[in-house]
């Protein structure tokens, strides 16, 4: 099933790869990060959803390529996007859970941009935990750059208007566009870019939605209808059969006996979230068109994991379901602004790195974990991974209220087209068969007949995690 072949292509690094050149263009092409903060894969229009509306980001779908395997490289949001600026997997870089901070000595993609000429910019929420680290970038503003936009009344407002951030009752907002920091981030992305349109940069522009609360602003809350709203199959029984932490920390937090009517309320503030942030995408997208700068830009849209919305009976993120560690993930490039393609083949955030390099001009990184996708990209012969990999390690006080799994080895997830593992050296192993079971509802590691490919793909997660 996977070969050593496969296995060595997959722990190798990149290799170097002439640079791509831009139809018609003499400079090398600019780069336009675009990531939100929790956004469920499936939640989007082009990804096939009938209920959420993001037409800003199907817009960007429509005129690049779409991925429908990809994959982050840890279900929270510290490490994930350490690996996505690092290439590299969290025991790689250093940031394994929700408190650490990315090492100094950190090299990232902002480095490697920076030394070839480019002005580098980071705006919005990067969670680097310690933000007087800027990590290659040059421009740098983040939230308390927005709260210095209100008073100290209005920040308590605010709260007041939110609630706590891991709050999952949906219901709309009552505070203006200003008080919501997305707005800001979007303003200040749109003055980079006019300030910066006759020279090349790599910018990232995160973006906090849709991540808890679930408080949109109201516009955006009544554009869904609840009492009409599909909520996610949860049989009565989810989460008995697997790793028994899931269950624990699902029936904590109270997620577990939430009503259907409570869930689609949920839905609808998470609903109104996406439409929130797809929105600011537009604004940036729109911008960027305005300026000229979409004929000589790759753009990326991501987010840095996914989220449960209700599905296996829990909210936010911090497992391997799908809906969790699955991630959205589009490259639009300059000249294919009118050919949208979608791809199946499993790729991953640690990719993003060197892929972006050779799209926008240059030679691909050695010594990451990642390599090169823009093969995909390009409609060019593509060597395809067999399996994905993700890591997750306990964070504290996020999990379970004891905390009685912190310091224990992470779980480690090995997917590949059929099954997907989940493994727990100390604990409970979980194993699904994906064609048979896509919704990760029975786990099958105790069936006589999957002996040899939980043997098998226990084997590959041990390597990776020692790569």
């Amino acid at each position: 099933m996977i070969t050593r072949r496969d296995f060595a292509l997959r722990t190798a690094g990149s290799v170097t790869a002439g640079p791509y050149v831009l139809r018609g263009q003499s400079r090398r092409a600019n780069l336009l990060f675009i990531m939100s903060d929790q956004h469920q894969r499936e939640a989007s229009g082009c990804y096939g959803s009938k209920e959420v509306r993001t037409p800003r980001i199907d817009e960007i779908a429509s005129r690049g390529v779409r991925f429908d395997h990809a994959y982050c490289q840890a279900p929270v949001c510290v490490p994930a996007r350490g690996s996505m600026i690092t290439g590299q997997y969290p025991h790689g870089h250093g940031a394994r859970i929700l408190a650490d901070p990315l090492p100094d000595d950190a090299r990232t993609i902002a480095h490697f941009f920076r030394e070839r000429g480019y002005i580098t910019g980071a705006i919005g929420k990067m969670h680097f935990v310690d933000e007087s680290r800027r990590h290659g970038f040059d421009h740098r503003l983040y939230e308390a750059d927005f709260q210095r936009t209100l008073t100290s009344e209005e920040r308590e407002q605010l709260r007041r208007d939110q609630g706590g951030a891991e709050g999952v009752e949906g219901r709309p907002s009552r505070l203006p566009a200003r008080f919501f920091q997305d707005n800001y981030y979007a303003g200040e992305t749109v003055k980079f870019l006019r300030a910066n349109r006759d020279r090349p940069f790599c910018l990232w522009s995160s973006f906090f939605m849709p991540h808890t609360p679930l408080v949109p602003m109201e516009s955006f809350y009544s554009r869904y209808d609840s009492s009409k709203l599909t909520p996610p199959l949860r049989p009565a029984d989810d989460l008995t059969g697997g790793f028994e932490g899931h269950l624990i920390r699902a029936k904590e937090r109270g997620w577990y006996s939430q009503t259907d009517d409570q869930l689609r309320r949920s839905l609808a503030g998470y609903y109104g979230n996406i439409s929130q942030m797809d929105a600011c995408v537009g604004r940036v997208y729109d911008a960027l068109r305005e300026l000229g700068l979409d004929k000589n830009t790759v753009v990326v849209y991501t987010s840095d994991h996914g989220e449960m919305a209700g599905a296996h009976r829990m909210w936010t993120k911090h497992n391997m379901f799908e809906q969790s560690v699955a991630v959205p993930l589009i490259i639009s490039m300059p000249d294919r602004m009118q050919s949208r393609t979608s791809r199946r083949e499993l790729v991953e955030h640690v990719d993003l790195f060197p892929t972006l390099a050779e799209l926008c001009g240059h030679a691909v990184p050695r010594g990451i974990h990642g390599r090169s996708v823009a093969g995909l990209v390009l409609n060019r012969r593509y060597a395809q991974r067999e399996f994905a990999y993700s890591e997750y390690y306990f964070c504290h006080r996020v999990f379970t209220r004891d905390d009685r799994y912190v310091g224990k080895p992470p779980i480690l997830m090995v997917r590949t087209a059929k099954w997907k593992l989940n493994y727990l050296s100390w604990g409970r192993s979980e194993l699904f068969d994906l064609r048979k079971d896509p919704g990760e509802f029975r786990n099958c590691i105790d069936d006589r007949g999957n002996a040899g490919v939980a043997k098998e793909l226990i084997a590959i997660a041990r390597r990776m995690f020692a790569a």
